[in-house]
């Protein structure tokens, strides 16, 4: 089978973003943000997904992490619809839960090629250490942008913002494992084409 990888490099004035993916992955990482945070919640995202994932990225963090953390989704949605390709055989959908201590997060994807993104998760807290939360809602509505796919996220409970967070990352991981697993032979869709 051929490899689903991709690389995409976006540099601006604000943010330097490399990223390597390589989709059929053991769940190898290696993360540099710059933002201690999301290093960890794109660890997870690798980990949990089986995805060999590679990001370096350099922002303007002089000011906060909110173009870093967007331009990084921004670029791992380019990446995902590279790497998946023609998504002939893929699953297409999954839906996934998982537990992290007194959280709970549901995360539902379907890699349609059409981007839709529901969000519904409250903190307790404005920040997780000095990462502001409100970013990963950015970094995950540009993710599901950029990789036109349809990313549903229900958190029904949870106290500790961290928890929160890090459930939500698992999550989306083993959903994103799932659904880009090759189990057929077509392209799974009555229109013929994602």
């Amino acid at each position: 089978m051929k490899k689903r990888t991709a690389k995409i490099h976006r540099k601006t004035k604000e943010t330097d973003v490399a990223i390597e993916m390589l989709l059929d992955g053991e769940g190898k990482y290696t993360i540099d943000t710059g933002v201690g945070f999301l290093d960890h919640l794109l660890t997870h995202l690798g980990k949990h997904g089986k995805i060999d994932l590679v990001v370096r990225a350099k922002g303007d963090l002089n000011v906060d992490a909110h173009h870093t953390v967007e331009d990084i989704g921004l670029c791992l949605g380019q990446c995902l619809a590279k790497a998946l390709g023609d998504k002939k055989g893929i699953t297409r959908f999954a839906s996934n839960s998982v537990p992290m201590e007194d959280a709970l997060a549901n995360v539902s994807v379907d890699l349609s090629g059409r981007p839709s993104f529901v969000y519904n998760v409250e903190y307790r807290s404005g920040k997780i250490g000095d990462f502001d939360v409100e970013c990963i809602e950015e970094l995950l509505r540009s993710f599901s942008n950029a990789g036109l796919f349809n990313l549903h996220i229900n958190v029904p409970y949870g106290t500790n913002s961290h928890h929160i967070a890090e459930a939500i990352f698992k999550s989306l991981g083993q959903a994103i494992a799932t659904a880009v697993k090759i189990t057929g032979k077509d392209i799974p869709s009555t229109k013929g084409i994602l």
